[in-house]
């Protein structure tokens, strides 16, 4: 299996976001699965980008402000098995983690990203290998 980097295509996250999400998915795929992560040249491709990074206000209040923002992360990614190209695929997966409006991304960022990307990871990783 080859993965390849993660690249990021919007604007905002940490920047280191894309090799934390390419080297959880490699570690992942290395302890889950008996599958060899080689540099190139895998029968199955992993690769995408990181297509979205946004804070929103949800829960809104009789005042007018929100109760909660949230953090929503989009991974856009490319699935190619070189084997059997009818189980080849490209989809977003996305998910969010939510935080109280009277704090910062700031102070939730270093705690929100890794739970964000560990559902992210078991996303892809179910719908690339749920057949194995």
């Amino acid at each position: 299996m080859t993965i390849n980097n993660f690249t990021l295509q919007t604007a905002g996250g940490p920047a280191n976001l894309p090799l934390d999400l390419t080297e959880r998915l490699k570690e992942y795929y290395q302890r889950y699965t008996n599958l060899k992560v080689i540099p190139s040249g895998g029968d199955l491709v992993l690769e995408g980008a990181i297509a979205g990074y946004d804070l929103v206000a949800v829960a809104p209040t009789a005042t007018d402000q929100a109760g909660l923002n949230r953090l929503q992360i989009t991974v856009q990614v490319r699935f190619t098995n070189n084997k059997d190209d009818t189980k080849s695929f490209e989809q977003p997966f996305s998910f969010y983690q939510d935080f109280p409006q009277n704090q910062t991304l700031s102070q939730n960022e270093s705690r929100l990203v890794p739970k964000i990307l560990d559902q992210i990871i078991l996303d892809v990783f179910n719908k690339t290998a749920a057949d194995w």
